[in-house]
């Protein structure tokens, strides 16, 4: 490709330049939700990370095929194959059945990612959707000697690699730190490191979801889904792998293991990993009570287009840490810049091919840096201080928001017509604003309420804030 782009790769741990493995053409898998609660905003912010990737990447010029998951059986409470099937919790806490369950929390995943501007992957599919294919692969592990059945269940055996943790070089005791919950030993594993490809009906008796199988009535382990999943859509070599850095131990780990097995060669050349977002308490999670959702974000005033700013503000790689006043000063952020860019004139004399080019090359420069998704923004923010026309300026934002996907050109308009605001109204409240400023600079107190009394009296609200007057429709 013309743009090199470069990129971090956890399997490597070093910035590596991107060849994909056939040229023009990139295999990308996302793992997907497990859908059984609302996606909290810290899951979501792995997904508009990734969304950016996908994005960049169809901007330089590759043509993406994107494969997401969707994990509706199989996910225990503990990634070390322990506790509870997080499907079966919550259809018991919803007094639902687990496909009922499965399906409203898809719906309302995929309902964030709208509010959010993420586009949806060229294949989603379920996992109850390839319960043969997981089979099918099972018994491939166990005919190549790397799965053995114990106390009903199937395991891959890790003793039979040359090195399984690939994609880390710390131990085992290191690694489980980063595992969602407190992990349990599994008397029926071989090895300490040992992972479950199949549970039967002799382990879990309540499992709403069974099929049968050549070792009995059962349903599969979580890890075993993307492997095939992916292979059934891209293919024995991907490009790149996606997810958050708590997938890194024991998920992923555990794919590359009975992927290259099962196949016989190296499966994904990148692994693309995206940082936590943390709280005061630490990292946010579903299992510490009431979490953070777009609804609720949505519920207390904020465009969820704020909280995707709010994350393209910080490197993928980069723990963010979360609080209201940040996602405040996102908030004055966006509705400044997408003013700034809703006052241009598309029509504001004639695009300048030069100066647009030499603009877009910055954005795609940084862009290729490993997903510099900040200094995107301030290519952004430094095109709109340029001294070109209104025109240029305007078909850069919109070229630039293939991929930020900020709604640029768009947000400020829809903002002010869902406030039932016109330019004829909103001249007359900018020029009374700056009538009171005047009188309060003169000390004329009584003029300045009498403005606000106005204004009132039209609906609109005054608001004084640091960063000057806010106002809005009552």
């Amino acid at each position: 490709m013309e743009n090199r782009f470069r990129i971090y790769n956890t399997l490597t741990r070093k910035v590596e330049q991107f060849i994909p493995n056939e040229e023009g053409k990139v295999a990308m898998y996302t793992c997907g939700p497990t859908v059984y609660h609302f996606a909290h905003i810290g899951n979501l912010r792995s997904y508009i990370m990734e969304d950016l990737l996908e994005k960049t990447l169809r901007y330089i010029g590759y043509d993406v095929k994107r494969v997401m998951n969707i994990t509706d059986v199989g996910h225990l409470s503990s990634d070390a194959d322990t506790g509870e099937d997080k499907m079966l919790k919550g259809a018991k806490r919803e007094h639902k059945s687990v496909m009922e369950i499965a399906k409203f929390y898809t719906d309302a995943f995929f309902a964030d990612c709208g509010d959010l501007n993420i586009k949806t992957p060229d294949v989603v599919e379920p996992a109850t959707n390839c319960i043969s294919a997981f089979i099918h692969m099972i018994e491939g592990l166990m005919e190549k000697g790397f799965a053995y059945e114990s106390g009903g269940n199937i395991y891959f055996d890790t003793s039979k690699l040359k090195e399984y943790y690939v994609l880390s070089n710390h131990s085992e005791e290191e690694l489980l730190v980063g595992v969602r919950e407190d992990v349990d030993e599994d008397e029926n594993k071989r090895n300490k490191t040992d992972f479950v490809l199949w549970f039967t009906k002799s382990k879990f008796e309540d499992q709403e979801l069974k099929w049968d199988s050549p070792w009995g009535t059962g349903y599969p382990g979580w890890h075993i889904e993307c492997s095939c999943i992916s292979m059934k859509h891209l293919g024995e070599y991907m490009d790149i792998h996606c997810g958050g850095v708590d997938n890194i131990f024991p998920h992923h780990t555990n794919e590359i293991a009975q992927s290259e097995a099962y196949l016989g060669h190296k499966w994904c050349n990148y692994w693309f990993h995206v940082h936590h977002l943390n709280d005061k308490a630490g990292k946010m999670s579903k299992s510490k009570g009431e979490f953070l959702t777009v609804s609720l974000l949505k519920s207390k005033g904020y465009d969820p287009r704020v909280y995707r700013l709010y994350c393209l503000q910080s490197h993928y790689r980069k723990p963010l840490e979360f609080s209201f006043e940040a996602l405040d000063n996102a908030g004055a952020a966006f509705e400044k810049l997408t003013k700034r860019i809703g006052s241009l004139s598309k029509d504001g004399g004639a695009v300048e091919p030069e100066k647009f080019d030499a603009w877009k090359a910055r954005f795609q420069a940084v862009l290729c840096d490993d997903l510099n998704s900040s200094m995107a923004l301030t290519v952004l923010y430094d095109m709109l201080k340029e001294d070109m026309s209104d025109a240029t300026k305007y078909a850069l934002a919109e070229d630039f928001d293939r991929v930020l996907s900020l709604d640029l050109t768009t947000a400020y308009a829809q903002r002010q017509a869902g406030n039932g605001v016109d330019a004829e109204l909103e001249a007359y409240v900018l020029e009374r604003i700056e009538e009171r400023k005047a009188a309060k600079k003169a000390r004329d107190f009584a003029r300045a309420d009498e403005i606000r009394a106005q204004l009132l009296e039209k609906g609109i609200v005054l608001e004084d804030t640091r960063e000057g007057v806010k106002w809005k429709k009552a």
